[in-house]
């Protein structure tokens, strides 16, 4: 038999969870690197998902808590797809995928675990799932996670001066 160790899991298994919503908390603690918060707007932020489907896993979250989507304001939603936008090219620029899974579960039943509603971004490419997530239960990241910040993070920098 032969093993694959993530060792990091663990921390997510036996830690402790924090209290209060994570979407709300964490944009106000002024650690973004610690947080993997790639870049904050006025209406709405971009981070990075500490426990991705694959390497790039982003997030765009809105900074009011919202559950529901159609009380997003026009301002907000207008940033959140800018983001959306943004986020693409910028993973294309720097990871180059193949394709993307965008999307976003509204409410505990439909898989949100967090009650804020946000948008993921899951960057595909050919071969990126395999027997792992099937047979071992495990999903293979090929890249320490903030290895991947510190990429996206000079990228989202750069790309986001050019905007305004």
């Amino acid at each position: 038999m032969k093993y694959l160790w993530a060792p990091w899991r663990m921390d997510y298994i036996l830690g402790s969870k924090e209290k209060g919503c994570i979407f709300c908390i964490k944009p106000l603690e002024n650690k973004d690197r610690e947080n993997l918060i790639l870049f904050q707007g006025k209406y709405a932020f971009i981070m990075m998902n500490r426990y991705p489907y694959n390497s790039g896993h982003l997030m765009i979250v809105p900074k009011r808590h919202y559950t529901e989507l159609e009380k997003l304001k026009k301002k907000e939603m207008e940033e959140i797809f800018f983001f959306l936008q943004a986020s693409v090219k910028v993973l294309k620029e720097t990871l180059s995928p193949q394709g993307f899974n965008i999307g976003m579960n509204l409410g505990k039943i439909a898989g949100a675990g967090e009650e804020h509603l946000h948008f993921h971004i899951v960057p595909r490419w050919t071969g990126d799932t395999n027997f792992m997530p099937i047979l071992g239960e495990t999903k293979v990241i090929p890249e320490y996670l903030l290895n991947t910040y510190e990429k996206l993070k000079v990228a989202f920098s750069q790309s986001m001066k050019r905007k305004n």
